[in-house]
């Protein structure tokens, strides 16, 4: 078998790869997105429900939700990345650079986010 056709396979098993790759990450961003929204229903509506303390229900579900928000960021990267590693087109690297950006900015005002609900969270304990 000559060494160009083996190259081709090659190739062509690593698109392939490649491609399931990032439809993998993506559907688990989406997964974990959805329960994290649906895990901050659950939080806020039984507090709202038993406890009659929506305040601390929001903080509590707003949390989650960061968490799963900030974890499904992480994944979307990871497929930005891995699409864009197969381009060699230099607008493709220009997206991916400005996606990575507002992507990161999220993530850090969620992290932030998170911080400042924790120590919110803990105040109310500690009081």
């Amino acid at each position: 078998m000559p060494l160009k056709l083996i190259s081709q396979d090659v190739a062509a098993i690593v698109l392939n790869l490649n491609s399931l790759m990032v439809s993998i990450c993506q559907f688990l961003a989406l997964l974990i997105i959805l329960l994290g929204v649906m895990r901050a229903l659950w939080i806020y509506m039984s507090d709202v429900a038993f406890r009659r303390e929506s305040g601390d229900g929001f903080q509590r579900s707003r949390l989650a939700m960061s968490y799963s928000f900030s974890l499904g960021l992480s994944f979307l990267i990871g497929a930005s990345i891995l699409k864009t590693m197969m381009s060699s087109q230099w607008d493709d690297f220009a997206r991916l650079s400005a996606i990575i950006g507002v992507r990161t900015v999220l993530n850090l005002l969620l992290e932030r986010s998170i911080r400042q609900g924790k120590s919110a969270q803990s105040g109310v304990i500690a009081s």
